[in-house]
C-alpha cells in the first residue's frame, strides 16, 4: 500500500461524469486553516461518488438536490459551507435516507451531534442536520446568516424506474446476459437524471 506515488490505478468512470457541474461553496473553516486557502471549494459528482462508493438513484439525487436547492438560496452567491441547515422529513433510518444526509453533510457541511463544535465559538457544523422533520419535501434547506430556506421535493420517477433495470440483474428473470449490460444500464440511468434535474426536483 503506498500512501504516495503513482502505482495507483486509474478509476475508469462513465464520461458523463465530466459534464456534471460542480456545486462550488464558500468555506470559512477551510480558509482559516489555509486548505484551500481562499476558502472556496469544488464539489463534483465524483466527490460524492467516491464518499459514497457508488453511484446510484439516492446518490444522484441528493447531489442534484443539493445543486439546485443551494442555487436557490444564494443565486449569484456562493453558498457558505458550514452555515447552511439541513432537514430531511424522514428518518435516518429509513431506507436510503441515510446516504441522502451523508451526501448532504459533505457537500454543505452540515453535521448532527457528532459534528465539529468549532474553534472559539466559531466554524461549528453540528447542530446543522437533523431528521424527522416535518416538512413537506424531502430535504429544506437554510441559510443560518438570513433564514432563508427551500424545500426540495425529488420525483426520479417522473423521467427514471430504478427498480425495472435493478430486476434485470436481481430478478428472477434475470440473465447472464443482462446481468453483465446492468451496470451500463444503471448509469445510462444516472446520465439521464442528470439531462432532466428540472423534471425531478421541484423547489418551493
Amino acid at each position: 500500500m503506498y500512501l504516495y506515488g503513482s502505482n495507483i490505478k486509474q478509476m475508469k468512470l462513465p464520461d458523463f461524469y465530466n459534464t456534471i457541474k460542480p456545486i462550488i461553496l464558500k468555506d470559512d473553516l477551510a480558509e482559516f486553516l489555509g486548505a484551500p486557502e481562499d476558502g472556496v471549494i469544488e464539489m463534483n459528482y465524483l466527490d460524492v461518488v467516491k464518499m459514497a462508493g457508488h453511484s446510484c438513484v439516492t446518490v444522484a439525487g441528493a447531489y442534484i438536490m443539493a445543486f439546485k436547492g443551494l442555487k436557490a438560496l444564494y443565486g449569484l452567491e456562493l453558498p457558505k459551507r458550514g452555515e447552511i441547515k439541513v432537514e430531511l422529513r424522514d428518518a435516518a433510518a429509513d431506507g436510503s435516507i441515510g446516504v441522502s444526509g451523508t451526501v448532504f453533510s459533505n457537500i454543505t457541511g452540515a453535521a448532527g451531534d457528532s459534528g465539529f463544535g468549532g474553534l472559539a465559538g466559531r466554524f461549528a457544523r453540528r447542530g446543522l442536520l437533523f431528521f424527522s422533520t416535518d416538512i413537506d419535501g424531502f430535504v429544506r434547506f437554510t441559510r443560518t446568516d438570513t433564514a432563508k430556506s427551500v424545500v426540495v421535493k425529488y420525483k426520479p420517477a417522473n423521467v427514471v424506474h430504478s427498480g425495472n433495470i435493478m430486476m434485470s440483474a436481481l430478478g428472477p428473470q434475470a440473465t447472464d446476459e443482462s446481468r453483465k449490460a446492468f451496470p451500463k444500464q444503471w448509469q445510462e440511468m444516472i446520465k439521464t437524471l442528470f439531462e432532466n434535474i428540472d423534471e425531478v426536483v421541484e423547489l418551493s
